[in-house]
């Protein structure tokens, strides 16, 4: 089994969105059984907090089922118990670097590293901005979910 964290900022709106994408992706590609994707913030609320409303409307416009996701901080453990842990920014990745123990850092990279296609390599925070700014995200998390399903399966034969 392939066990994957993807990690944004607050764990309310990239990573929950890429999360849900790369479970329906792997599930489509006959491989849920085989890839696990956890998502986590590296400043994500202590209030364990839903998904923003908008990210919940942006993905099921497009047939994804969100669930009954929270939030939740990165913590050491994450570090051992996975085996790819994806940033969705530059920023995001500094900051597992920062956290992360020399043994396990290079299991942390960019989650559009495996993005097919696309010519940025972070996944912008829409938080602040309107629903196309989410639709943007979901695109770059459909773009790099499929690459990265793709890796996992290329990796498990």
């Amino acid at each position: 089994m392939t066990k994957l964290l993807i990690v944004c900022m607050a764990n309310i709106c990239r990573s929950p969105m890429a999360q849900t994408v790369t479970l329906h992706l792997a599930e489509q590609a006959g491989r849920a059984g085989s890839i696990r994707v956890d998502a986590a913030g590296t400043h994500a609320s202590p209030r364990k907090e839903p998904p923003d409303p908008r990210v919940k409307t942006v993905l099921s416009a497009r047939g994804y089922a969100i669930g009954k996701r929270r939030s939740r901080r990165v913590i050491e453990q994450d570090f051992s118990q996975y085996d790819l842990i994806l940033a969705m920014d530059q920023s995001n990745l500094n900051d597992l670097m920062r956290l992360c123990p020399a043994d396990h850092k290079h299991k942390i990279r960019l989650f559009l590293e495996f993005a097919q296609g696309v010519d940025v390599s972070d996944v912008p925070d829409p938080y602040y901005g309107n629903i196309e700014g989410f639709e943007r995200v979901l695109d770059l998390c459909e773009a790099g979910a499929r690459g990265l399903v793709e890796h996992c399966q290329t990796a498990l034969r």
